[in-house]
């Protein structure tokens, strides 16, 4: 009887892996053709700056997290920076097009931003840094303190620690950095497991279920537009591994509004208290659910804080 059956469950299996294998490549496609020719190359002391720009009004650098790139920035725009900025959204080291090297630190990537202001002749900018991209940007504003209006951490690494918390945290780390390796990998686990993907970056059960249909469109386009990993899988590995700044940020002058989950399992809400009691006058907004994607959970009100924030110290 078995036997029987065996034949007709390798045609069903070959069938499922014909299909799947065709949306992969059908999704790659689209991921490949979707940041292609949609950026600019600057060269730079630190190996080529890749970004992309838009807008008109006071200049907002964005800098995307981890397993982000320029294209994440423009959805961070999209999402929290409403008409009248003209932003800037840098691919950070080893992701995209944007060159990494042996040995670079968060410093560097810091003085790269001072670079592309200064290629594109602007004397300052506001900041606006999501999760993994907040080492650099709280770096470029202790380091820089001239070419920074003001600051915006979303969800943003700070400092280090070795609790118990924090130690499950990294774990997650790590196997996001794992997954990102590979296309494939990360589509795999990305299209069967998304719930689960949701949970390894930082969201709770909770929260998943909660989602508005608007909410969890902006969640899944985070994710989807992580692809393709394989050209942003040095990025990845460099965040995380690079020195944060820890009690370096309190140089720090420029204004500064910390927007943070308290159940945010990936960039533990300490993150935002530690920078909130070092930073001279932060101002911190929690927000009691969200996770790490309390851009996608509480939008409209991040937007207006956002925009309040930026506005309040623009250039006159």
């Amino acid at each position: 009887m078995l036997k029987r059956f065996l034949p007709w469950l390798a045609i069903a299996l070959a069938i499922v892996a014909a299909g799947t294998s065709a949306l992969y490549v059908r999704d790659m496609r689209r991921a490949y053709e979707r940041i292609r020719g949609k950026s600019t190359i600057v060269s730079s002391p630190f190996g080529d700056i890749e970004f992309a720009e838009g807008g008109m009004g006071p200049a907002v650098l964005v800098i995307h997290g981890s397993g982000g790139g320029f294209d994440q920035g423009e959805l961070i725009v999209r999402a929290v920076l409403g008409d009248g900025f003209h932003w800037i959204a840098p691919s950070r080291f080893g992701y995209l097009r944007s060159t990494f090297r042996a040995g670079a630190t968060f410093d560097e990537q810091a003085h790269a931003y001072a670079y592309l202001l200064d290629h594109l002749r602007m004397q300052n900018a506001a900041v606006v840094a999501l999760s993994h991209g907040g080492p650099s940007a709280l770096l470029f504003a202790a380091l820089h303190p001239d070419r920074v209006t003001s600051l915006t951490l979303i969800s943003a690494g700070v400092a280090s620690s070795t609790d118990a918390n924090q130690s499950e945290a990294n774990q997650k780390g790590n196997a996001l950095t794992a997954i990102f390796r590979r296309d494939y990998r990360y589509w795999a686990a990305t299209t069967a497991f998304r719930n689960w993907f949701l949970e390894l970056m930082g969201v709770t059960d909770a929260v998943i279920a909660d989602l508005t249909p608007g909410q969890r469109e902006l969640a899944d386009q985070v994710i989807d537009f992580m692809n393709p990993v394989s050209p942003r899988s040095a990025g990845v590995m460099f965040d995380n591994r690079a020195a944060m700044p820890n009690e370096r940020i309190a140089a720090i002058r420029a204004p500064t509004l910390i927007l943070h989950a308290k159940d945010d399992t990936l960039q533990l809400y300490r993150n935002a208290e530690f920078a909130a009691v070092t930073i001279p006058r932060a101002r911190l907004v929690s927000f009691e659910r969200g996770g790490h994607l309390v851009m996608a959970v509480q939008q409209a009100t991040i937007r207006t804080l956002i925009e309040e924030h930026i506005l309040a110290h623009a250039n006159q």
